[in-house]
C-alpha cells in the first residue's frame, strides 16, 4: 500500500517542487527587472541633474556677459535660467531624497526659478535689470559654479566606483546610524555649503513666497481650552461640553492651534480647528457617511450661503462650484463695495443627500482678512478694459475683482467670463494698465457667476 501511495505522491511532490522553483525563479527575475528599471531611472535623473546645474551656471554667465542695455538677451537668458532650474527641480524630485536633508538646495533652486521668471516676464525695455538684480545674478553665478563642481565630484565617484542608487534608498530607509553612503555624504555636503551662501535680496515678491504664514502672526490674545470648547459647542449646536474633546497642537511653536472633536449620538464626529491666537475657526468637517444624491445645485448653494451667514461670515459671494462623490464644493470670496476679494476665500462642502454642510475650510479667509489691502480703484473704465480682450472672445459676464498676481502683488482687475474656441475662460484684466494678469480655463460648466450686466 505504501508503495502505491508513494508512487502516486512522489510524482505530485516532484511536480509541485519543480513548479515552486519555476515560480520562484520567475518572481526573482521580475523583481530584478523592477530593481534594474528603478536603478536606471535614478541614474538618469541624477546625471541629468548634474548636467542641468552645469547648464544653469553657463546660462547665468551668458546673461551677465552681454551689454547692460541688451534687454532682449537678458530676457532670453532669464527665461532659459527659469526653464533649466525647473528641470533641475523636477530631477531632484525623482531621486530618493525624501528622508535626506536637501531642502536648502531645493529652496535655493526654487528662489532662482521664481526670481528669473518674474524678472524675465516683465517689460525690460521699460524696467531694465536693477543694480541689485545684477548683483544677485553675479552671486548666483558663483554659487551655481560651486554646486555644479560638488555634484560632478559625486557623479565621478558614482561612475568610477559603480555606486548604486538602490543602496541609497536602502540606507535612507534604515534607521541605523551612522550613514556612510558616498552619495548621501555628497548630497549632505552640497546642502551644507548652500546653507552657508550669503543671503540675497530677492525682492519682496519672491521673498513673500517663503514667508510662511503662522498663527503667531494673527491678532488676538491666546485662547483657553474652555473657550475652544464653548466655541465648538456654539458652532455645532452641541450643548454637552463633556462630549467635546480638545487637544493642543504645536505647543510653543509658530503653528500652535487647537483641535476640537464633537462626538454625536450616531457615532459621527465633527472636527474643528481653531488658531490659538484669537481663537479663529480655520476648518470644520463632519465625518458622517453621505448617502445617494437627492439635492440639486441651487438648493445646495442656498444651504451653503445660509450656513455662512448663520456662522457670522458676511458679504460672501460664490465664485466656483465642483461636485465629487455626492459632495458639492462651493468657493466663496469676500466682497468690499463692488469688488470681489479673491485672496479671502472660504470653501464650503455640502452633502448632496440632505443638503447639510459637511465641511468648511477658512484658513485663507482668516489669514488674509488680518492683512487686507484696500483694493485700488480702477483707472480704466469697463469699456476701456474690454478693448484688451480678444475680438473673438464672447463675454458672458464681468465684475471687479482683487487678485494676487504672479508677482505676489494684490491688484484690482476686471474679471471677464466668457468663451472662445469652444472653451470657457475667466480673463483678469489689470484695471490700471490693461495687462492680462491671469487667464483660467473653466472646465466645470457649473461655474458660479453672475448674469451679464
Amino acid at each position: 500500500m505504501y508503495k502505491r501511495l508513494s508512487a502516486i505522491l512522489f510524482p505530485i511532490a516532484a511536480i509541485l517542487l519543480i513548479g515552486s522553483l519555476v515560480w520562484g525563479y520567475q518572481e526573482n527575475q521580475e523583481k530584478n527587472a523592477i530593481l534594474i528599471k528603478a536603478e536606471n531611472q535614478y541614474q538618469r535623473a541624477f546625471h541629468d541633474l548634474s548636467y542641468h546645474v552645469d547648464r544653469l551656471h553657463s546660462e547665468l554667465g551668458n546673461t551677465l556677459a552681454v551689454h547692460s542695455a541688451s534687454t532682449g538677451a537678458h530676457r532670453k537668458g532669464l527665461v532659459n535660467v527659469w526653464r533649466i532650474t525647473s528641470e533641475a527641480q523636477n530631477e531632484i524630485n525623482q531621486l530618493p531624497l525624501t528622508l535626506l536633508p536637501f531642502n536648502k538646495t531645493e529652496e535655493f533652486l526654487s528662489r532662482i526659478s521664481k526670481f528669473s521668471y518674474q524678472t524675465g516676464v516683465r517689460d525690460l525695455t521699460k524696467e531694465p535689470l536693477s543694480d541689485g538684480e545684477v548683483k544677485n545674478l553675479k552671486e548666483l553665478y558663483k554659487s551655481s559654479a560651486q554646486i555644479s563642481k560638488d555634484l560632478q565630484a559625486v557623479q565621478n565617484k558614482v561612475i568610477n566606483n559603480r555606486l548604486r542608487w538602490m543602496d541609497v534608498e536602502t540606507a535612507l530607509a534604515s534607521e541605523k546610524e551612522p550613514r556612510d553612503n558616498t552619495i548621501i555624504d555628497g548630497f549632505k555636503t552640497v546642502d551644507k555649503k548652500v546653507s552657508e551662501y550669503p543671503e540675497l535680496d530677492w525682492g519682496p515678491s519672491v521673498s513673500s513666497m517663503y514667508n510662511k504664514r503662522s498663527v503667531k502672526k494673527l491678532g488676538g490674545t491666546p485662547v483657553t481650552v474652555d473657550k475652544v470648547k464653548a466655541d465648538a459647542a456654539r458652532f455645532t449646536g452641541h450643548n454637552d461640553h463633556g462630549a467635546i474633546k480638545v487637544v493642543e497642537n504645536g505647543r510653543g511653536t509658530e503653528w500652535a492651534s487647537f483641535t476640537a472633536q464633537v462626538h454625536g449620538n450616531q457615532g459621527d464626529v465633527k472636527t474643528l480647528d481653531f488658531t490659538k491666537n484669537g481663537g479663529h475657526l480655520i476648518s470644520y468637517s463632519d465625518s458622517r457617511t453621505i448617502g445617494p444624491k437627492s439635492v440639486n445645485v441651487a438648493a445646495a448653494r442656498g444651504q451653503a450661503e445660509k450656513f455662512l451667514k448663520d456662522k457670522g461670515f458676511q458679504d460672501m459671494t460664490p465664485v466656483t462650484y465642483d461636485e465629487y462623490d455626492n459632495i458639492g464644493t462651493f468657493t466663496f470670496v469676500s466682497k468690499q463695495g463692488d469688488i470681489l476679494i479673491y485672496p479671502e476665500k472660504i470653501t464650503v462642502r455640502v452633502a448632496l443627500d440632505n443638503g447639510q454642510v459637511a465641511g468648511m475650510q477658512a484658513s485663507d479667509y482668516v489669514y488674509e482678512r488680518e492683512n487686507r489691502e484696500t483694493p485700488a480703484k480702477p483707472k480704466l473704465t469697463l469699456e476701456q478694459a474690454r478693448k484688451f480682450l480678444n475680438s473673438d472672445y464672447k463675454e458672458k459676464y464681468h465684475r471687479l475683482a482683487q487678485i494676487e498676481n504672479d508677482m505676489s502683488e494684490k491688484v484690482t482687475t476686471y474679471e471677464f467670463g466668457g468663451s472662445i474656441n469652444g472653451s470657457d475662460y475667466k480673463i483678469f484684466i489689470n484695471a490700471e494698465t490693461g495687462g492680462e494678469e491671469t487667464i483660467e480655463e473653466i472646465r466645470n460648466a457649473r461655474q458660479a457667476a453672475p448674469a451679464r450686466s
